[in-house]
Order: structure tokens, then C-alpha cells, then sequence
């Protein structure tokens, strides 16, 4: 599963350049507006502020949980990856669930709990 971080990163930017007017490198692109990009990916601590990395990785997603909109793009790499299997399905299944139902935004989100795969197949939304 290499590269899935990069695919995530690559997104982003061709959303920005695409709404400069740049050139995409894609054989063709739709996109609406994007207000805001927020992103959840990799593992780092601030252990001068006493934050630890899965402190660091609920902030952020906070941030998005709270800030976005139905015209921001979210992208998440491995939520939850930092605690035990259970925890992490439960706060990726949460975070998801939310993503879609309520807030309504653009989404990627890169995981390792494929049971979530069978969870979010039913939903008509994505």
C-alpha cells in the first residue's frame, strides 16, 4: 500500500492549482470550489507543549471535525493508527460517520481498518 500518502497529498494540490487556472495533469477534471483543505496526516508529538502524537492527531482532527465545510476537502491518513485496533476502528468509524452525514465535504481517507470498507458500503451518500 505504498504511495497512499502522496496520492492524498497530490489531490490537494491539483484542487489549488486547478482553481489558479493551472494546468492538471489529468486527461480531464471537475471540481467544484474548494473553501478549505484541511489534512491529517503523519505522526509527530510536540513533547515541549506536553502533546503527544495521538494528542496531536485528535487536535487536528478537532480542527476538522469543527472548521470544514460541505466545499472544504478532508484528508486523512491513517486516523487512529496511534492507539489500540478497537479505539482506532471506533475514532476512524466516528470521524467518517461525521464527515459524511453531517458535515458533507470532499474526503479522502486513507486506512488500514478494511472493516470500514463494510461498514460505509451501505451509505448512499459517498
Amino acid at each position: 500500500m505504498g504511495g497512499k500518502s502522496t496520492v492524498l497529498r497530490m489531490s490537494c494540490l491539483a484542487a489549488i492549482i486547478a482553481q489558479l487556472g493551472s494546468f492538471v495533469p489529468a486527461d480531464s477534471c471537475r471540481l467544484s470550489i474548494v473553501d478549505r483543505i484541511f489534512t491529517r496526516i503523519g505522526a509527530s508529538d510536540n513533547l515541549l507543549q506536553d502533546k503527544s502524537t495521538f494528542f496531536i492527531e485528535m487536535e487536528e482532527t478537532a480542527n476538522i471535525t469543527n472548521l470544514a465545510t460541505k466545499h472544504s476537502l478532508a484528508i486523512l491518513d491513517e486516523l487512529g493508527r496511534g492507539t489500540s485496533t478497537f479505539d482506532g476502528v471506533a475514532i476512524a468509524y466516528a470521524v467518517m460517520k461525521y464527515l459524511v452525514q453531517n458535515i458533507k465535504c470532499r474526503a479522502l481517507f486513507a486506512t488500514h481498518y478494511h472493516i470500514l470498507l463494510e461498514y460505509f458500503r451501505l451509505y448512499d451518500e459517498i
